[in-house]
């Protein structure tokens, strides 16, 4: 139970680490002091004191929407073990469930974005309806991929132990690491796909969604974007450490300052896509991850390429 409750507590570090990185990141690239590295989480320590207004427009599932956001993403979180460290819940196929937990979490956003009968809303839940669906098969191709390399479905059982691979194998496993790195770009709205600081209506996708919520709803949100951003991390940190160095003191870090890190210097270097080339980009993604799978899985069979 101590080490069930140690890989929670690390999770939950690596969770509000991971944008504070991000921030820093950005602030050293452009020469500026920055803002402090827990800012985000006072924000949202404001935001939870806060009482929420309500369109009259409205119904329920406006309202119900960032629980199920919440929730969904973290029960998903809860899945997720740091290295050698067990999590809290595990079982069989489980990886699936994780992946169909994330996607709740999209439509209940989608959902409520759709419910407040605004146009600039309705057109960001539209964009993201379809970027999720694009995704998807990258995500479950990644995940495919992780279980043919060490044979279970879970991810407790997964990263349960260390793998002797040969050079081939190990590079298909950074590959898949790198592709949960991308999937975490998509996911959190990030550049290049998306822009967490724009204020164009026209131009945004997951910001744009968010428009009507306020005080703990908002706090709900972004806690929630927090947790997924962590999840996605914390497996391409241990797809990376369960071939070089498999304890949580080498992959917790990693998952804050690799991601972290990515993150920040891509939003810093170059510019967000423009939407027609969002599709491409995404579907570029998916084939990689298909093209990552049938190799592992040739390569584990000892079939010759």
């Amino acid at each position: 139970m101590a080490i069930k409750l140690l890989n929670t507590l690390i999770m939950i570090a690596v969770a509000l680490s991971i944008t504070g990185v991000i921030n820093r990141t950005r602030a050293m690239l452009a020469g500026r002091k920055g803002i402090r590295f827990f800012q985000h989480v006072m924000n949202v320590r404001l935001q939870l004191r806060k009482g929420s207004v309500y369109s009259t427009t409205t119904t329920l599932l406006f309202r119900i929407a960032p629980c199920v956001y919440l929730g969904a993403a973290m029960i998903a979180f809860l899945f997720i073990p740091v290295a050698n460290l067990e999590p809290i819940c595990s079982f069989h196929g489980d990886i699936v469930f994780v992946a169909y937990l994330l996607a709740l979490s999209r439509v209940a956003l989608i959902l409520a974005a759709m419910d407040t009968g605004s146009s600039f809303e309705g057109m960001g839940a539209a964009r993201e309806a379809l970027y999720g669906a694009l995704v998807e098969p990258a995500l479950m191709m990644a995940m495919a991929t992780l279980a043919l390399f060490c044979g279970y479905s879970s991810f407790a059982d997964i990263f349960s132990m260390a793998q002797e691979l040969d050079t081939n194998l190990t590079i298909v496993l950074l590959l898949v690491a790198y592709v949960f790195v991308i999937i975490m770009f998509i996911e959190a709205g990030r550049v290049p796909v998306d822009d967490p600081k724009t204020h164009l209506e026209l131009t945004m996708i997951h910001e744009v969604m968010c428009l009507d919520f306020s005080g703990i709803d908002l706090a709900m949100i972004h806690i929630a974007g927090w947790l997924k951003n962590a999840t996605l991390a914390m497996i391409a940190a241990n797809a990376v450490a369960v071939v070089f160095c498999f304890k949580w003191w080498f992959a917790a870090p990693l998952a804050v300052l690799g991601t972290g890190i990515a993150i920040g210097v891509v939003e810093s270097l170059r510019a967000r896509n423009k939407l027609s080339r969002n599709i491409t980009y995404i579907l570029t993604i998916v084939a990689m991850s298909a093209l990552v799978l049938l190799i592992g899985f040739l390569l584990i069979q000892n079939i010759e390429i």
